[in-house]
């Protein structure tokens, strides 16, 4: 009895290890069979990618052979233009996640509305601390308000704004006035980075169309002083008959004598710069001139090096000597007395 139950267990015992030995048996072959396959899976892509690269090498060697000296300066160019579009794209990005962006500014996701009305002329009445009277006296008599200046900017493209900086004890008596000012009448183009003195007014030009092309697109940029009377129709009229010609400086030419001595009324330090006759060269009269969209962008890129002389008249001529440059010496801007179809007034 015993000896047969031992034979049996030892008998099931050979069974299940034989069957054991089986199973491992059929894995390997399985797993070795795998293998093989995905030897050969791995050899046949490796043989189709090198197949594939030596034709696109031979295609692309072709291609190339086909291709200019021109033609590759080109693309070149076109990938470095798009790499420095990128990081413009991202610089602007941050600086309008930081407000350093104007709030003026159109960009192109918050402006599809590509059916607004055109900006014809961005005007800047150039005044200063004490001339509240001229201001106001030039809201009565030519210069729109409220509403009306709003509609004068939709319906027929031109934008008035007084300019003024700020006052070298920065947030005295004096801004805190301007500030009141422009809440009332919001007609003003405050330039923060600008002191108001007399001599600072060639720099206070400069800057006006700095601000002014930045955040406004127009075809033309016009300064006009505060003690000029303007009719607005009559420059639209006439802004409007030079839109053929991408760099125009309009006003009344002149020319003059430079003076070098220290107590005259129109003093130039930098007279010697003039030559022996001390003589200007032509220029627009500072009452009022105006400038295409191009010479604006180029004062706009160029601010920090174009120089300014005792005048603002004469350094605004100053910075398009050299350039390609339509010079019009327009009698309709000659403000010394009025008439007919005239566009200013002095007074």
């Amino acid at each position: 009895m015993h000896s047969r139950g031992s034979s049996n267990r030892l008998s099931g015992s050979g069974s299940g290890s034989f069957g054991s030995r089986v199973s491992s048996l059929l894995l390997t072959m399985l797993a070795a069979m795998a293998t093989v396959y995905v030897a050969g899976r791995l050899w046949l892509d490796a043989e189709n990618r090198s197949h594939l690269i030596e034709e696109l090498d031979r295609r692309t060697g072709q291609g190339r052979a086909a291709v200019s000296v021109d033609d590759t300066l080109k693309i070149i160019d076109c990938r470095e233009q798009q790499k420095k579009l990128s990081e413009v794209e991202m610089d602007l990005a941050e600086a309008r996640k930081a407000g350093f962006v104007s709030k003026n500014l159109k960009t192109v996701e918050d402006n599809n509305d590509s059916k607004r009305k055109r900006i014809l002329a961005v005007v800047g009445i150039i005044t200063t601390f004490g001339r509240k009277k001229n201001r106001d006296a030039i809201r009565k008599a030519w210069m729109p308000t409220g509403a009306a200046l709003k509609k004068l900017e939709e319906e027929r493209g031109i934008v008035v704004r007084f300019v003024i900086g700020r006052s070298p004890n920065r947030g005295d008596s004096l801004d805190k006035a301007i500030d009141k000012e422009n809440q009332q009448h919001e007609d003003f183009i405050i330039l923060d980075g600008q002191v108001e003195a007399n001599e600072e007014h060639p720099k206070k030009s400069k800057l006006f169309f700095t601000h002014a092309v930045e955040n406004w697109e127009a075809e033309f940029y016009a300064k006009v002083n505060d003690d000029v009377y303007i009719n607005i129709d009559a420059l639209g009229a006439t802004l409007s008959t030079h839109l053929d010609k991408p760099r125009a400086y309009i006003g009344c030419m002149k020319s003059g004598e430079v003076f070098s001595e220290p107590t005259h009324k129109w003093y130039e330090p930098e007279w010697w710069k003039f030559g022996d006759k001390k003589s200007y060269f032509r220029h627009a009269s500072g009452e009022i001139y105006a400038i295409s969209k191009a010479l604006a962008q180029f004062i706009s890129i160029n601010r920090s090096i174009l120089r300014t002389y005792a005048h603002d008249d004469v350094s605004a001529g100053s910075w398009f000597i050299g350039l390609d440059v339509k010079h019009i010496d327009e009698s309709k801007f000659c403000c010394s007395k009025w008439s007919t179809g005239s566009i200013c007034a002095a007074v």
